[in-house]
């Protein structure tokens, strides 16, 4: 707001911090009312740009709210940004890893039994790595008695028993996926192997890409976290000075000050006047004339 507005010279301060702290004396931002708003209210001997720079906190907070991730969406969804890029890439090397191969050895096709193994136990590797990456998440803004994340661990559990079930390893993430080896011709071994990570990465991004879009809709829906009401215009009345009030004070204080003018000037006269402390008062300011520059007595 500062260097938005050039504060530095209306105020006339030589840096930033005394122009924050005589930008917050003409700013107010009230949260605390029952109605559940905020209310931002801004002086400035220019009704215009005040309307201007109350509006203004409004701009300035969506636009830094761009580039943070305030809500537990936007949190979710950065994590599943890099997790995504990184999935990306694997399958990207994984799928030059099997054209080699089948340059290689020449393609080899499998029976319908043997690739329905591999893909259900790729299926199911890559289901234990998104459900893990979602924990992960979810501990960043969830503690481990969260209802969500106790089930999203017994989901992990079941979903690596199932995996033991077809001969894979569920514990170490860059395991290999197991395949009976009598399914298979033992040529084909190598082959297997390649077209076992491409299903398993492509299953992989697949669940990565649905969370991260979920994550990016949840985002989109708690982004706008701040709606105006009632947008700041400029005003038809100064708030500040009060000319009536000061107008009033000024004839109180007025009127008491020539009330007391005269009392006092009466209780001078009379104190001069009388026959006791009179003479020795005018002998007194007599006296003090004479010590003043520039007195001359009168002839």
């Amino acid at each position: 707001m500062i260097q938005r507005f050039g504060l530095l010279e209306r105020y006339r301060s030589h840096n930033f911090t005394d122009a924050r702290k005589a930008f917050e004396r003409h700013a107010k931002v009230d949260g605390s009312g029952k109605d559940g708003l905020i209310h931002i209210s801004f002086e400035d001997r220019d009704a215009t740009r005040a309307a201007t720079m109350a509006n203004a906190y409004v701009d300035e907070f969506r636009e830094l709210s761009k580039h943070l991730a305030i809500t537990e969406a936007s949190q979710r969804r950065a994590f599943l940004e890099q997790q995504l890029l990184q999935a990306k890439d694997n399958l990207a090397s994984a799928e030059e890893s099997l054209k080699d191969t089948e340059q290689k050895t020449g393609l080899i096709q499998l029976d319908n039994q043997a690739r329905a193994l591999i893909e259900t136990a790729a299926g199911l590797r890559a289901q234990i790595v998104a459900k893990e990456v979602q924990i992960q998440s979810m501990r960043t803004f969830a503690t481990d008695e969260n209802s969500q994340l106790v089930q999203a661990n017994q989901e992990l559990q079941s979903l690596r028993a199932q995996l033991a079930k077809l001969g894979g390893n569920g514990d170490n993430v860059d395991a290999s996926l197991l395949v009976p080896k009598g399914r298979v011709p033992q040529a084909g071994l190598e082959y297997v192997r390649k077209l076992r990570d491409v299903k398993y990465y492509e299953a992989i991004f697949e669940i990565l890409a649905r969370q991260f879009e979920a994550a990016k809709l949840d985002e989109a829906r708690q982004g706008a976290v701040i709606q105006v009401i009632d947008a700041a215009v400029p005003p038809d009345k100064k708030s500040f000075p009060m000319r009536t009030i000061m107008v009033l004070c000024s004839v109180v204080i007025g009127f008491l000050l020539g009330s007391f003018i005269v009392v006092a000037r009466g209780i001078f006269d009379s104190i001069l006047a009388s026959s006791e402390s009179g003479p020795g008062l005018r002998r007194f300011l007599a006296a003090f004339h004479r010590k003043q520059p520039g007195y001359l007595p009168r002839s």
